[in-house]
């Protein structure tokens, strides 16, 4: 009987080392993909109730226009509500422009009130842009002509958060039109694009995106596209929890001739790859680019079904970016490969389970 729980424990202590081996950080992704120039957005070193923290963001992030879209008076700079559930730490992590994990100081807080839904009720909007060439933030190689980006940054949901039927979360946008890609507004491949996350019931996460809808994408069975809203990509390959930091990192590359289908985009929950979906069309034109970060955080949806049933918030910290005018050289066609980013295997909840039915036996 001690055997067997030996050789269960033995087993279970290799599934943690190999799942923390296969860990990426943020950092890791850019050199991998070459991506030489980046940039942070600062944060103040006190906290700022509205109406000063939509004056902080304003004055600091580079807005495209100049001021926030919706939710002025939804945001504000606390104190970290999660001290002791930071997200979890591999290699060198996401870290500040000063090369430490930035656990400390002010967190951004994003109120979404009981009935809210879309982001005219709650939540907050806006647009942080960076490849205009001005920068944002702390910026190294300057800035301007994206065609490959990485955004990383820690998003926390309240302890007791309601999912309800689903939400918004920043992403990244590009191409001249800074409204639309959003809120049924349909990309035509010269406009724009926009790349967000939302979160489903009982916290699935998918990458949920504003792209051309080619027939081979629209056929694979972890894509849902709709016709008056945005393309669901790989729903449920991640699992948000409440009351405790994550750190999602996100990479674009947009197709390269604008005719092929060949965008690359990739999502990892925890340092951890969760999406892989290749075979995307971002443009049909060269006038678009990757702009930044697509700050857009709300409940819905667009109609009271989406609303949330109770006054609730979410918090973020750590925003990255890396950039590079390289865009994606990969072949054409859809391909996708997704891990279990937030949970185990098959396999490893048999052993789990194995282990448990032993050490219960004792």
């Amino acid at each position: 009987m001690w055997y067997s729980v030996a050789l269960a424990a033995v087993a279970l202590f290799h599934i943690s080392a190999a799942r923390a081996s296969s860990s990426t950080p943020p950092s890791s992704i850019a050199a991998q993909y070459s991506l030489s120039s980046s940039t942070s957005l600062p944060f103040p070193t006190a906290t700022q109730p509205a109406p000063g923290a939509d004056s902080f963001i304003t004055s600091q992030w580079s807005l495209s226009p100049n001021h926030l879209q919706n939710g002025q008076g939804n945001i504000a700079f606390v104190d970290d509500p999660f001290p002791s559930a930071p997200a979890p730490v591999s290699g060198s992590g996401s870290t500040s422009s000063s090369g430490a994990p930035n656990a400390s100081g002010p967190v951004l807080q994003v109120t979404y009130p009981a009935g809210s839904y879309s982001h005219d009720t709650g939540g907050a909007q806006w647009y942080a842009t960076w490849g205009t060439g001005t920068g944002i933030g702390s910026s190294s190689s300057g800035g301007g002509g994206f065609n490959s980006m990485l955004l990383t940054y820690d998003v926390a949901f309240d302890s007791n958060f309601t999912w309800a039927m689903g939400g918004k979360l920043p992403g990244l946008r590009g191409g001249p039109d800074v409204f639309d890609c959003s809120g049924g507004s349909q990309p035509n491949g010269s406009d724009c694009f926009s790349t967000r996350l939302m979160w489903r019931p009982g916290g699935a996460g998918e990458v949920y995106g504003y792209v051309l809808s080619p027939e081979k994408l629209c056929s694979k069975e972890d894509i849902v596209c709709n016709s008056d809203f945005g393309v669901s990509i790989d729903r449920g390959s991640y699992t948000f929890q409440t009351g405790r930091w994550a750190r999602i990192s996100m990479l674009v590359q947009l197709n390269s001739p604008p005719s092929k289908s060949n965008g690359n985009l990739m999502l990892y929950y925890n340092d951890v790859l969760a999406i892989s979906q290749q075979g995307l069309q971002f443009r049909n034109s060269s006038d678009v680019n990757i702009g930044g970060l697509f700050f857009s955080t709300f409940f819905g949806g667009n109609n009271a079904s989406w609303a949330t049933p109770i006054t609730t918030h979410t918090y973020f910290r750590n925003f990255q970016m890396w950039g590079s005018s390289t865009a994606s050289s990969l072949p054409s066609g859809a391909s996708s490969t997704h891990s279990s980013a937030s949970g185990y295997t098959f396999i490893e909840w048999t052993i789990c389970v194995i282990f448990l039915g032993l050490v219960a036996l004792l």
